[in-house]
């Protein structure tokens, strides 16, 4: 295959996955732009008021970043898992990796599936916060990097539970028993100077903190950690399980009987 034929395959793979998630959108984008709804007016509104201002930002400008990049998390994860474990599953995916097209494209493909969810489900949440806060983007070139980053990232993780999962039920133990807890975990809803020294630490240790942080900051302009940190972190993860997710789809890992 040559370079033009490559992005023919790219492109036609991200066109399936998109037409897939508008297709059904009101099971895609409805769900996540209600819940965020709801974090802002209870969260927001009704709990912000009595929180009063944290890191010299109300409440609700302070919780917005993290909610919107909780959102983008999640769905990129959601949309890759389940759409490349219901390929597994129906057996469609076979028809794609007897093709002439690489793997690195098929997996790039799905990735960037996961990405276009995610950052509309982005946008969306975004709009919908607009109409209780106001937002100023303090810098739009680190927010847009670390959003597509994470965006990227957590896709690349939804590929490979789904390449390890063997049930309909085992694409939702990632999501629930890791992803939330640390989503949660991650400052969305509190800076960390808040906690102890110990439990500070034991903060840092949690990934999507630096995610957070550094959206918070392309916002605000206000983070816990290091920003030109937390994007190299990112950065080496990615390149880690692209590798990892690549090297599993070459050996059919969950595909080959």
């Amino acid at each position: 295959m040559n370079t033009t034929q490559y992005l023919v395959a790219f492109q036609t793979i991200i066109h399936k996955e998109v037409t897939r998630f508008t297709r059904i959108w009101a099971q895609t984008l409805l769900p996540p732009a209600i819940t965020m709804t709801l974090y802002f007016v209870i969260f927001g509104n009704l709990i912000g008021s009595r929180i009063g201002e944290m890191d010299g930002f109300s409440y609700m400008q302070f919780i917005v970043p993290g909610l919107i990049m909780m959102s983008v998390i999640t769905n990129s994860y959601s949309n890759v898992v389940s759409s490349f474990y219901g390929a597994r599953f129906q057996h469609s995916i076979e028809e794609l990796l007897v093709s002439p097209t690489p793997n690195w494209i098929i997996l790039s493909g799905f990735i960037f599936g996961g990405v276009a969810r995610g950052l509309t489900v982005g946008v969306i949440v975004t709009a919908l916060s607009l109409f209780f806060t106001d937002l100023h983007l303090h810098n739009a070139g680190i927010t847009m990097l670390v959003v597509l980053m994470t965006s990227i990232l957590f896709s690349i993780g939804g590929f490979i539970n789904a390449m390890f999962a063997r049930s309909f039920d085992d694409i939702s133990i990632v999501p629930t028993f890791i992803l939330t807890p640390l989503t949660y975990l991650g400052g969305v809803f509190y800076s960390i100077s808040l906690l102890p020294d110990f439990w500070q630490g034991v903060s840092m240790l949690n990934p999507i903190l630096y995610m957070v942080n550094t959206f918070r900051y392309g916002i605000l302009g206000v983070s816990d950690i290091d920003v030109g940190y937390a994007l190299t972190a990112v950065a080496v993860f990615i390149v880690l399980l692209f590798s990892l997710a690549l090297n599993l789809l070459n050996r059919g890992k969950g595909i080959r009987s």
